[in-house]
């Protein structure tokens, strides 16, 4: 099993390059499983990281963190989910 954590953010409208090469330089402590950046209408930019699930004993995978406040027009949004299965 696995977590992935998603995050995504809305840049300030004709920043959202400025976003996702931002979003591109930063490297959460660890390594991922997997990382998958993506883009959306409206400027904004989604990451999603695969970590190994949570046993317990290790401590929770790092979130990737908030832009400069002058690339976004909103608070970050975070998900976390853990995989339950792959068809």
């Amino acid at each position: 099993m696995s977590l992935a954590l998603m995050w995504e953010a809305a840049a300030v409208a004709g920043r959202g390059e400025d976003l996702l090469a931002w979003a591109r330089q930063q490297s959460p402590t660890g390594r991922p499983l997997r990382r998958e950046t993506f883009t959306a209408p409206g400027d904004r930019v989604l990451v999603i990281t695969w970590w190994p699930a949570d046993s317990g004993s290790t401590p929770p995978p790092p979130e990737l963190p908030d832009p400069p406040a002058d690339l976004v027009r909103r608070p970050v949004h975070r998900w976390r989910f853990t995989s339950v299965g792959v068809d």
